[in-house]
């Protein structure tokens, strides 16, 4: 099996274990996530009582497939969006934020320890590199510079705006009293309330840096991603805003090759090993064999020569596939283009190579039966010959065929040497004289061996003089 892994397969294997642990390292705590674990238990289900011959469970589980399928897609179309914005290469042209902010983060830290000793709740959310936009309804929109002053007063008790989260993007208070989603996480401590669901529940759903003040307990915490972590001091909050709003972009630059394969080397290695056992369950499982038959057509004939004869006009091959997934090619899909280039007078013995046929990728060429084909290739000669018109029958009581012409008389005639020496004149379509009843001018196609061709003209005018 290792024998027969081509390069493809190995480019294959490598893309879907990036993909799969992507996906892996995004939503690994979310609900999406244990969505798909529990849909791939019901395809593992589905794919041993398929082989074990249940026939119902087997049937009843493909057809849920479909209906499981659209409803993934309408329920977690928000996490969908995320991994194609992610994944997206664009992201980092257009998406990126300025790193140079412009508040001071210790002043921004003082405000946010000085509602939380007074006790007064409040959800600062810093979007990074990801939009969150269309998670955030209901916010009065504001375009003020951040500073530690303005925090307190819209977080102070009877203000119209400190019911709600503030949103900083790109060092610029842009909304505020908004609404956020909640998390539905079944992790979250029960102690925390509602303000830490919502900035939990919009951390979970973008890389945005959300610092929480608990209005109960005076705590400060700062969630990111699918976790929330308590921030004791202004000092520790103000440097890990600060690397996280600014840092990145920096280190990003420092972080070597050899880190990026082997960082979180166990989760990397099982992605592998899981793709990897898939693609050999697929490979595994050979496509059916089938034989078809192709018609054998010829290409780049020399200029001087012509094909005079074939020993077969069509081949069989015998076709296989790497893996069932993969089509077969259907009958009068494929054909056998042979190259007459370097052909010669005489007789031609031309293998047949898988190279003469356009196979779909994964589908190769087991038997091809004739193995080769014999051809007779002639010297190609012009010859001028004269037309004589075909006539028949007889000319009605009381008329008499005076004339008969024909315009041209010769016509110059292409083909093979061997039946070129032997013609020097060719015909016209048949004339009934019987039907003639005066003098006509009739348009007659010639008639000629179907491997000649006519240079000058295909067809001849016959002028037919009557009298009485």
């Amino acid at each position: 099996m290792l024998a027969l892994i081509r390069w493809q397969d190995v480019a294959d294997i490598i893309i879907m274990s990036f993909l799969v642990y992507q996906l892996y390292s995004w939503f690994k705590h979310s609900k999406a996530f244990q969505v798909v674990i529990g849909l791939s238990s019901l395809g593992v289900v589905y794919l041993i009582t398929k082989n074990l011959g249940f026939f119902m469970t087997s049937w009843i589980l493909q057809e849920l497939g479909t209906v499981i399928f659209v409803l993934i897609i309408v329920i977690f179309q928000a996490e969908i969006r995320q991994a194609l914005y992610r994944i997206s290469p664009l992201r980092r042209i257009f998406g990126r934020q300025d790193s140079s902010l412009s508040f001071d983060f210790a002043e921004l830290s003082l405000a946010v320890f000085s509602l939380a000793a007074s006790k007064t709740g409040a959800i600062l959310v810093f979007q990074r590199s990801e939009p969150i936009a269309e998670y955030i309804t209901n916010g009065v929109p504001l375009d003020s510079s951040v500073n530690g002053h303005l925090i307190g007063c819209i977080f102070q008790d009877g203000s119209p705006l400190h019911d709600g989260a503030l949103v900083i993007s790109n060092g610029r208070v842009v909304t505020a009293s908004c609404h956020l989603p909640l998390s539905s996480s079944p992790s979250i401590p029960q102690h925390f309330g509602t303000r830490h669901r919502a900035g939990l529940g919009i951390a979970e759903r973008s890389d945005a840096a959300v610092v929480i003040v608990s209005e109960e307990r005076g705590e400060v915490s700062l969630a990111l991603a699918h976790t929330i972590e308590k921030i004791n001091t202004a000092e520790e909050l103000s440097s890990r805003l600060e690397s996280l709003l600014l840092l990145p972009v920096r280190e990003e630059v420092h972080i070597t090759m050899v880190k990026r394969i082997f960082g979180n080397f166990w989760p990397k290695l099982a992605t592998v090993a899981l793709v990897f056992i898939c693609w050999l369950i697929v490979t595994a499982r050979q496509g059916e064999i089938v034989t078809v038959t192709a018609p054998v057509q010829f290409r780049n004939s020399p200029e001087t020569l012509l094909l005079r004869s074939s020993s077969a006009e069509e081949v069989e091959l015998q076709l296989k596939t790497f893996s069932s997934l993969i089509q077969l090619p259907k009958e009068g899909e494929l054909a056998a283009e042979i190259d007459l280039s370097k052909t010669r007078v005489g007789n031609n013995k031309i293998l047949f190579k898988k190279e003469d046929f356009t196979l779909p990728s994964g589908v190769v060429i087991t038997r091809i039966n004739p193995s080769s084909l014999r051809i007779t290739m002639e010297k190609k000669v012009r010859k001028l010959v004269r037309v004589n018109p075909r006539l028949t029958g007889r000319l009605p009581a009381g008329l008499r065929l005076r004339a008969v012409t024909v315009v041209p008389s010769e016509v110059m005639l292409e083909g093979p040497d061997s039946v070129m020496a032997r013609l020097n004149s060719v015909r016209t379509e048949e004339i009934r004289l019987q039907d003639i009843d005066s003098s006509k001018r009739l348009s007659k196609k010639l008639e000629f061996p179907a491997n000649l061709r006519s240079i000058s003209t295909d067809a001849v005018v016959v002028r037919l003089q009557i009298a009485n």
